[in-house]
């Protein structure tokens, strides 16, 4: 089931920074202290539909998560993962864990910022190149995860997109704080458009993708390749994305305690990214407040369950204002992680086949198709300056 998006709904649920202007966004909705990310605490926001609740059970009472801000980076990175409870499910239900027929993987390294990074190569099978090509990172809040725990999004693309999908591993934080991240996204896409050709791929028809913290970066590299004079990116697919680092956001409150991602853990990730407080203001990760003009078009898919949920309705907002092609695809009752887990979850897979389909579309210069939702309206005075940034989370989650 999917919500399409209404301007109401987006204005009311960002009214803070769409219409308080500079001086109430400076000043965050007030929220309570509560719990968050304990064990026994019931989880806040919507109910989750039955096949991704069932991967959250299998995570949380087979696998035994523990709330990653309760450990340093080191333990939280051996974790179970979102994909584990995936194959958890798979088992219970007697399936094969092994991935789908549909793409050929093998692995590469490319030009990192600072030296090679390992990449997976996902191919559609059957498929005559030369191919166009994605450039993908995956999730983790830039601390955590890597390309093998979020394979099954870059999977469906490839299959879905009918393009070569190369997903690469950035280096993560703290190890390599802010801007590392950002700094090794442009360098393989850079990468990418002089060797595309040597993996079967058409320099000529690229675009970016990623999920989570690897939305961020999908955005944020084609914002830099703009700014360096590099050719564009076709499209950019941004699942679920960190776009801000406010708190305070409407989603923040009535998911603060989500089951798959929770106020407590993206304050943990604030922590552990920046070199200092003031990191967190920077255009490549408040892409909210960022000069976004000029970009290809954009397609967000988002999950109901999900405290990044109204900064990427902000962002879809921000990008209309400046002219932006952007389409949003809100899917309701999903939860944060949701889009790669298409083997278990229904709304996963519809929401790869949409995806997909507006990539397969750009990259071969086809009109895009839409979810069926009316044109993005432009943002009340688009023309007027976008308000000051709030003031960046402390590492606690709450307002300095």
């Amino acid at each position: 089931m999917q919500i399409s998006w209404k301007l109401g709904t987006v204005v009311s649920g960002v009214a803070l920074a769409l219409t308080a202007g500079a001086a109430l966004a400076q000043q965050p909705m007030a929220m309570a202290p509560m719990p968050q990310g304990q064990p026994g605490i019931p989880a806040s926001g919507a109910p989750a539909d039955p096949d991704n609740q069932a991967v959250v059970d299998a995570l949380t009472k087979q696998l035994k998560l523990r709330p990653y801000h309760t450990l340093d980076p080191v333990a939280a990175r051996q974790q179970p993962t979102f994909a584990d409870g995936v194959n958890a499910v798979l088992r219970a239900q007697g399936r094969p864990t092994t991935p789908p027929p549909g793409t050929s993987e093998r692995d590469i390294t490319v030009r990192g910022a600072a030296g090679s990074l390992p990449a997976t190569v996902f191919t559609p099978t059957g498929a005559r190149g030369p191919l166009p090509v994605i450039l993908y990172f995956h999730g983790g809040g830039w601390v955590i995860a890597d390309r093998k725990v979020y394979a099954g999004g870059a999977r469906g693309l490839a299959r879905n997109a009918q393009a070569i999908v190369v997903s690469v591993d950035y280096r993560r934080a703290p190890e390599a704080p802010f801007p590392a991240q950002h700094d090794d996204a442009l360098a393989s896409y850079r990468w990418l458009l002089q060797n595309a050709a040597s993996i079967g791929g058409d320099p000529n028809r690229i675009a970016l993708a990623g999920e989570s913290a690897g939305g961020n970066l999908a955005v944020a590299t084609a914002m830099l390749a703009r700014d360096a004079q590099l050719p564009l990116p076709r499209h950019i697919l941004s699942v679920y994305p960190i776009a801000g680092s406010d708190l305070n956001t409407p989603s923040y409150q009535d998911t603060a305690n989500g089951p798959t991602l929770n106020r407590a853990l993206m304050a943990w990730f604030f922590r552990y990214v920046p070199r200092t407080p003031a990191d967190l203001m920077d255009p490549r990760i408040n892409l909210v407040a960022a000069n976004l003009q000029g970009l290809p078009p954009v397609t967000i898919v988002a999950a109901q369950i999900d405290p990044l949920r109204s900064e990427g309705e902000l962002l879809a907002q921000r990008l209309s204002a400046q002219g932006v092609q952007v389409e949003r695809r809100e899917f309701a009752g999903t939860t944060h992680e949701f889009f790669g887990a298409d083997a278990v979850i229904a709304d996963a897979a519809e929401a790869q086949r949409y995806a997909g389909g507006r990539l397969r579309a750009a990259l071969n210069g086809e009109a895009l198709p839409t979810a069926g939702t009316a044109p993005y309206a432009p943002v009340p005075d688009a023309s007027a300056p976008l308000p000051a940034p709030s003031t960046p989370a402390s590492p606690t989650g709450e307002r300095g």
